[in-house]
């Protein structure tokens, strides 16, 4: 065990960390080199430089952290990873039955919903979190889809996932679908964009963000920051 000092936002006490395993699925559906460029360089300062991108579930199944990022439809990031066999499976294990901290990025954290629909075609999503994703239906029709740039986030609620960043400072997105949930509860932050649009949900291991934490620079690896130290 090594103990530093995490003179970052998540605390400012001194915290114990083990040699962390955080793994990035490769299932053809996500922006991976970002990712592993942003999460490598966060994992460095903490002294947990273990971060792999890989498809193979047996890596999965021994994870600290699981992410998956997304990008593309509902539909095709689903098929894809259907198409990895025993990937779903090992992802579930892993973060419901081990209960292992996830985060999905974009389509991989609309995936965590119950059901996507895109162009009449409805999708069975992992059932994590109850909700519909749904097509983005601005109020002002000069609001271009796709909801593509910087936008300001708004918080819902405390968490210690947005320790160190204020409201209103900004994320990029890039989407055109967005995740309706249920219960609100689930979500802390949004953004508007004619509508109030789901930025970041937790509930209880699980977080998402429709916004790409890895393109959103300085307030993007402190959020990746308080992800890895984050004990749910």
């Amino acid at each position: 065990m090594k103990k530093i000092v995490d003179e970052g936002p998540i605390s400012h006490q001194l915290k114990e960390f083990f040699e962390l395993s955080s793994v990035i699925v490769d299932y053809n559906s996500g922006n991976l080199h970002s990712a592993k460029k942003s999460f490598q360089l966060i994992s460095n300062e903490l002294g947990n430089n273990q971060v792999e991108v890989t498809s193979e579930p047996e890596v999965i199944l021994r994870a600290d952290r699981v992410i998956l990022p997304g990008v593309g439809s509902f539909n095709d990031c689903k098929l894809n990873l259907l198409k990895q066999r025993g990937l779903i499976d090992a992802i579930k294990h892993r973060v419901i039955k081990d209960g292992v901290p996830f985060l999905g990025i974009c389509v991989g954290h609309q995936l965590m919903a119950s059901i996507g629909v895109e162009n009449n075609l409805k999708t069975e999503g992992f059932g994590w979190i109850p909700g519909t994703v749904t097509r983005i239906a601005p109020s002002d029709p000069s609001l271009k889809i796709p909801h593509m740039g910087w936008n300001t986030l708004k918080f819902d609620r405390k968490h210690e996932l947005f320790s160190g960043i204020d409201e209103d400072e900004h994320a990029y997105f890039v989407h055109s679908y967005h995740l309706e949930l249920e219960n609100p509860q689930d979500r802390i932050a949004f953004s508007n964009y004619g509508q109030k649009i789901t930025a970041a949900i937790v509930r209880e291991n699980l977080v998402g963000t429709q916004f790409h934490p890895e393109k959103s620079q300085t307030m993007g690896l402190t959020f990746i920051r308080n992800f890895l130290c984050w004990r749910p």
